[in-house]
This record gives structure tokens, C-alpha cells and sequence, in this order.
């Protein structure tokens, strides 16, 4: 937790946030495993659209998650290095004064989860009876044996 209350009475002008925080324990099927997570950063006052002070965070986000590769299904590891520059929202904040700076980080590693990643180089090994996984440079060079179906459906309309 963050004590925030030092900044918004006005003692100080900013926060620094500087540290390597542990969010293991909040790994799920998605994320697998989270290495310690480093931000660096800070938070100060500043107007929003009404003209109201409001707290205001830059910072940057490191970490490595393990997650599944989208085609072998196995471990991997996903670097993230975002960078956040936007007002602290009521959820991130237990009361008006105390930043919840676990939740703050931990949804905003969640967003950097890409819905589809592979290290995977070799596609030729993915087959079964019938099937077989092919590139997207495989399946622009194979010709469609619907073509000129496709082609005369389109002339006509």
C-alpha cells in the first residue's frame, strides 16, 4: 500500500515509487508464473478534464510471465515493459488515501497478456490424420480449388 495522503494535503508534490514487488500469488491459469515485478515511477497531482486535482501516475512495468505458447501448448516466457501514464482509478485505491499498489500492478500486467503468442518456428511438426498446421505465407500460396468458383460468384454480383 501506498500512503498517499502526504500528496494530496499538499506536503508533498510527488510520490517515487521505486521497488520490486512480489505477485506470485496471484498467478491464474492465463499467467502461470510472475517473476518479481520491477516498477519505477511516480505519482503527483494534477488537473483531469474538470479541472479537478486528481492523482496522476507515470511509471514504468517490467516483468517476465510464463505462459502457454498458442500452438506446442508449453510453457513460455513473455516479457513485459509497459510504461502507464494515466489518472490512479477508485479500484486501484482501498479509501481516498491508500493506493493498493498490487492491484494497480498486477491489472495492468493483465492487459499486456497477448491473446495469441508462440515461439514456435517450426510448424511442419504439428499434423495428424488429415490435418496439418500451415503458415499464413503456406496458405496464401496454396491455391484454393474454390478460385474460380469464388471469382465467377463475384462477377456476378
Amino acid at each position: 500500500m501506498i500512503n498517499l495522503t502526504p500528496l494530496n494535503t499538499g506536503l508533498i508534490n510527488e510520490i517515487i515509487i521505486s521497488g520490486v514487488y512480489d505477485l506470485e500469488k496471484f498467478t491464474n491459469e492465463e499467467i502461470k508464473k510472475i517473476t518479481p515485478v520491477q516498477v519505477e515511477g511516480e505519482i503527483i497531482r494534477k488537473e483531469n478534464n474538470d479541472l479537478e486535482l486528481e492523482d496522476y501516475i507515470n511509471c514504468t512495468i517490467k516483468t517476465t510471465i510464463t505462459i502457454e505458447d498458442s500452438i506446442s501448448l508449453e510453457d513460455v516466457e513473455y516479457e513485459i515493459n509497459t510504461e502507464f501514464h494515466d489518472f490512479l482509478e477508485q479500484n486501484w485505491k482501498n479509501d481516498e488515501n491508500m493506493l493498493d499498489i498490487f492491484q494497480f500492478l498486477w491489472e495492468n500486467i493483465v492487459l499486456e497478456v497477448p491473446l495469441r503468442f508462440t515461439k514456435v518456428q517450426d510448424l511442419s511438426k504439428f499434423h495428424g490424420d488429415g490435418w496439418k498446421l500451415i503458415s499464413e505465407e503456406e496458405r496464401n500460396q496454396t491455391s484454393n480449388p474454390f478460385s474460380e468458383l469464388i471469382k465467377e460468384m463475384e462477377s456476378e454480383g
